[in-house]
């Protein structure tokens, strides 16, 4: 007959003995005896386990190992004499209790690990203080820098933390455009898009229509402009190529979108109205030069993109204007002042400063190097400037969508733009952007990620985002006349 030995699960003690009154080594001579006898039973009831596995080889306890030693084999032989003779929700109750303290090997749930990642899927929308309620006319536009496919084959520096599935693009795409589809947009401005056909096909599904504008030079990657075809009619599109002006292979891309008659509307007078006084808006997107040191280029680009969304505005009867793209500037730079305030002296800013990257967290060790304002040359004045002047100047008068929308400084920096749009090994910070005329009121915008977050992600992309880049969004709404300082 089996002396039972029941072990309590928190920290493996006897709570009852059959032999209590038996010194140490008949115990453990008694306990090697039913092991041998309980493994004689198994195995004709079971087949015999795998070459490796726990419990193919079993040795006779040592008496010259410690007692600790002892004290665990005497628990896991009394488990599995119990394992033959409990009920079966026992058994389970008890199999893993002592697989926590005895099988070191076992991998359980890591609770934080899925907690964070419940956490990274979750983006929260930041809206207006004001009453909008009486604007009906609304438009949700995000902009996206999707990493082109060959630019994450390029650069794999800048990807060491990243597994390579989140790399493949045929795992990112379909998570990209999950993404989007929960951010329900009416607009879509994307940049580094070197798989137009394939993103087509499954917004197609969505209802959007979009338009492709490549890259000059040798690179495939480019700029699209997508729209729901329910709610716009595109009237016009235009490109910019600022090779042409000298100013290296990237491209700008617009389209003059006319939102469609009746939308919000049922009864035949309400409609007649919409007819004469429908919105319709310019959108612009862009991709700006990456390198730091290049202030003069980064600025010309901007400055033709500018000028270019102006003309189209007055040429469509001064209608509103929505500037988007990768700027490859920080907030604290003279390129983002250019932009917010229309207008920056050269001369006050060093050329390899204008976008601020050199201040990043890359660059910090050398800043020092960078701290006296070099002297431009006529032909990079004339790069910037369009001139040899010194002055630059853009004719709109555009406000931040994210500034427009105070947000807390968890995800926010003191300028009211996210902390980090994006992150990789090699730099984290704000370089998306969506600029809009006074002529639309921000509603709502869509929050960053806290930096602690985006630390735990290893890097972009990842499991839950399919980008080194995160997506920036705002709702707007059309301002009334009344409405516009």
């Amino acid at each position: 007959m089996l002396s039972l030995t029941l072990y309590n699960c928190t920290g493996l003690r006897p709570c009852i003995s059959g032999f209590q009154n038996s010194n140490r080594h008949e115990r453990n001579a008694a306990i090697m005896v039913r092991s041998r006898d309980t493994r004689a039973v198994t195995a004709e009831q079971s087949p015999p386990p795998p070459p490796g596995s726990p419990g193919t080889h079993w040795r006779r306890p040592s008496f010259q190992h410690s007692r600790k030693r002892r004290k665990i084999a005497s628990s896991e032989t009394e488990t599995r004499i119990r394992s033959q003779t409990l009920k079966p929700s026992l058994n389970r109750a008890l199999s893993s209790c002592t697989r926590n303290h005895t099988n070191s090997h076992v991998r359980w749930p890591d609770t934080n690990r899925w907690e964070s990642r419940r956490t990274l899927r979750k983006r929260d929308w930041t809206s207006s203080a004001r009453d909008l309620s009486k604007y009906n006319d609304r438009v949700v536009i995000v902009s996206y820098n999707l990493l082109g496919v060959e630019n994450a084959t390029k650069h794999p520096q800048l990807y060491r933390g990243v597994s390579p599935e989140y790399l493949d693009w045929e795992y990112r795409k379909k998570l990209l455009c999950k993404e989007l589809r929960g951010y329900q947009p009416s607009i879509l401005c994307f940049q580094e898009v070197d798989h137009f056909d394939d993103l087509n096909k499954i917004l197609q599904k969505d209802g959007f229509r979009g338009l492709h504008k490549a890259r000059s030079g040798e690179s495939r990657d480019g700029c699209a402009i997508f729209w729901k075809s329910d709610l716009f009619t595109l009237l016009h599109e235009e490109n910019i190529e600022f090779q042409r002006f000298g100013l290296r292979n990237n491209v700008a891309q617009f389209c003059i979108l006319k939102m469609n008659q009746g939308l919000h509307s049922d009864d035949a007078t309400s409609r007649s109205l919409r007819a004469t006084t429908s919105r319709s808006i310019v959108v612009g997107t862009t991709h700006v030069l990456y390198n730091p040191k290049r202030g003069d280029i980064k600025l010309g680009q901007m400055r033709l993109f500018l000028e270019k969304a102006y003309e189209l505005s007055q040429e469509w009867g001064c209608i509103p204007v929505i500037i988007t793209g990768d700027l490859n500037s920080l907030p604290q730079s003279a390129l983002y002042e250019f932009v917010a305030s229309s207008k920056l002296h050269i001369q006050q800013h060093d050329r390899r400063q204008i976008s601020g990257q050199m201040f990043s967290s890359e660059y910090r060790g050398s800043r020092h190097l960078y701290n006296r304002i070099t002297r431009w040359t006529n032909e990079e004045k004339r790069l910037a400037t369009g001139s040899i002047g010194n002055s630059l100047k853009h004719p709109l008068m555009l406000r931040s969508a994210y500034a427009g929308v105070p947000g807390s400084s968890k995800v926010r920096d003191k300028t009211g733009e996210p902390l980090a749009t994006s992150y990789h090994s090699l730099f984290s910070g704000c370089v998306d952007y969506i600029w809009h005329t006074l002529d639309l009121i921000p509603v709502k915008v869509l929050e960053g990620l806290p930096t602690p977050i985006l630390k735990k992600t290893g890097g972009l992309p990842s499991k839950e985002w399919g980008s080194d880049h995160l997506a920036v969004a705002c709702e707007f709404a059309f301002a009334n006349e009344s409405d516009q300082a």
